[in-house]
Formats: C-alpha cells, sequence, structure tokens
C-alpha cells in the first residue's frame, strides 16, 4: 500500500474520530483502561507490589486502548493515592501523546482516590468526572524516611560510608539529618511541585478556581472538587459514556499475566527449590507491599 493511501486512510479514519466525538453519535467503541494502585518505577515498585503504576507497565494497555478500531473517546478509570512524580509526568504525557495522535477524547472517571500523582494522571484527560465521595486534589509533595541511627548502636553495627564529592553522602538513616540536607530536599519538593502546578494549570485552564489553597496539598470531597475547578462534574463511568454515546460498546483493556509468570518472576525455568524460593520472596515481598501501601492510602483516609 502505497504512503499516499496510508495517509489518507488515517486522516478519514482521524476525522470520523472528530466527527463521532463532536455529535456523541451513537455506535463504535469506548476503551476503558483502569489506573489504579500507587504509582513508582519498575524497579521500585517490588515493595509497592504488582499493582505499581509506571509507564513500562501500562503502555501497552494505552496502546491497544487508542488503537482500537472505531473507537470514539477513551475512558480512565482513577484510583490511585499517588507516588513517583516522574512516573506520573511519564504516563500522563503518553497518554497526552497518543490522544493527539488518534485524535480521541479523553474522559477520566475517579473513583475512591485521585490524589497527588493520581490527579496528575486524571488531568491527563480532557474532562474529569467525581462521585459525591471521591477524594481528589493533595496538589503537592512529599517525602518520608525512617532515621535508625540508634538502632544499629544497640545492634553492634558500626556504620562506614566512604565518598568522593560531598553531596554523594546525603538523609543517611543511620545518621543525623544534616541542616543543608533539608535545604537541598525543599529544592528538590519546590521545583516538582512547581512542575505539578504547572501541568495542572496548564490542562485545567480557565476551569480552575482561584481559591488559594488549591496548591497546598490540601484534598477535597466530589462537590467541592467540581466547584473548585479540578473536576468537570459528577458522573460515573456508565452514566456518562450511556449519555454522550447510547449506543457505543465499553470495552474493558487487559493486561492479565498468568499465575505461573507472576510467580517464577517471568522465569520458567525454575527447579523445584528455586519456585520454594521465589514463593516464599513473594510472600515477604508482599508483606511489605501491604504496609507501604496502606501507608500511602491512609493518607487520604481510604
Amino acid at each position: 500500500m502505497s504512503p499516499l493511501v496510508t495517509d489518507l486512510q488515517d486522516a478519514a479514519k482521524a476525522a470520523s474520530h472528530r466527527v463521532r466525538a463532536a455529535l456523541g453519535q451513537a455506535g463504535g467503541v469506548v476503551p476503558v483502561v483502569r489506573l489504579e494502585g500507587p504509582i513508582a518505577a519498575p524497579a521500585m515498585s517490588g515493595g509497592l507490589g504488582r499493582g505499581a503504576l509506571n509507564l513500562a507497565g501500562v503502555e501497552p494497555v494505552l496502546r491497544r486502548a487508542f488503537e482500537t478500531d472505531d473507537a470514539v473517546a477513551v475512558a480512565l478509570v482513577l484510583n490511585s493515592p499517588g507516588g513517583s512524580p516522574a512516573q506520573s509526568e511519564l504516563i500522563a504525557t503518553r497518554i497526552r501523546q497518543l490522544a493527539a495522535e488518534h485524535e480521541l477524547p479523553v474522559l477520566a472517571f475517579c473513583e475512591d482516590v485521585a490524589a497527588s500523582g493520581g490527579y496528575w494522571l486524571a488531568c491527563a484527560a480532557d474532562e474529569i468526572f467525581v462521585t459525591t465521595t471521591s477524594i481528589v486534589g493533595s496538589i503537592g509533595v512529599i517525602s518520608a524516611s525512617f532515621g535508625a541511627k540508634e538502632l544499629i548502636g544497640k545492634i553492634g553495627l558500626e556504620r562506614r560510608v566512604f565518598t568522593e564529592g560531598d553531596a554523594k553522602h546525603r538523609l543517611d538513616m543511620f545518621e543525623d539529618v544534616r541542616e543543608g540536607d533539608i535545604e537541598w530536599l525543599h529544592g528538590i519538593q519546590g521545583d516538582i511541585h512547581s512542575a505539578f502546578r504547572e501541568w495542572v494549570t496548564s490542562r485545567r485552564g480557565d476551569r480552575l478556581g482561584d481559591d488559594p489553597s488549591l496548591f497546598t496539598g490540601e484534598v477535597w470531597i466530589g462537590r467541592k472538587a467540581v466547584d473548585l475547578g479540578l473536576a468537570d462534574g459528577i458522573g460515573t463511568l456508565r452514566g456518562v459514556l450511556d449519555e454522550r454515546f447510547p449506543d457505543a460498546e465499553v470495552e474493558a483493556m487487559h493486561s492479565p499475566k498468568p499465575l505461573l509468570a507472576r510467580l517464577l518472576g517471568g522465569s520458567t525455568a525454575l527447579d523445584g527449590a528455586g519456585l520454594a524460593a521465589s514463593v516464599t520472596t513473594g510472600v515477604l515481598e508482599g508483606a511489605l507491599a501491604g504496609l507501604q501501601r496502606r501507608g500511602l492510602w491512609a493518607n487520604f483516609g481510604a
């Protein structure tokens, strides 16, 4: 097939998408992508469990959604307390790239929580809907760690660190926090917060209210979030889609992974001992994951 024919077909498909979306035309398909769980980089998501969101994990599902034949819109179902700012930005940016490439509107539906990085993802949509009890917002930055200086002394351990460069050794959990380290961390947090604010402002535009507490890390419930311009309306996935696209097929996008593959971590060549070790490790990681996930969700009373 010649490039000209391909270009014409792509143009015709894009025009069809635009007409369907603009008219709320019956028929077509609305792919639904669930973005649920904490947000963490792949190499760091073990402690947050297999449900952690990152670009590597969600891009294949997003791509399939936007490439669905006869798609008239893409719906995102969000339930996330946030996590990695970088992964939040990467996922949101990819959503916008795919939306522009396929010229499809994106609708976000916030369930229990769309806070911090979860709200960053919501802003990738053209419209955001919440329930009356959804928790939305938390446009801020938080860092947390533990201090174990006294612990290592009690168990007879001596900390030895060798560095070249004064900035290589900061915020060591086994040492007292230095004032300069706190200033450095606040500087990084300020830069990330500014990027978050710019993203929200650019995506929400004139819909965003002028309440001074919008960017303080505060959260709001359903109707108040709409009043402040953080969301566009109260609505559920089925309710809004039935109204906008009454005869469209709602198609859930899944990325199932076989149980054996999850247990083996992608390997199919473990012997009995290796499998037992893998399962044991998975149980321990799962326990830690539960604690970390609980901590993230607990920030929002969920």
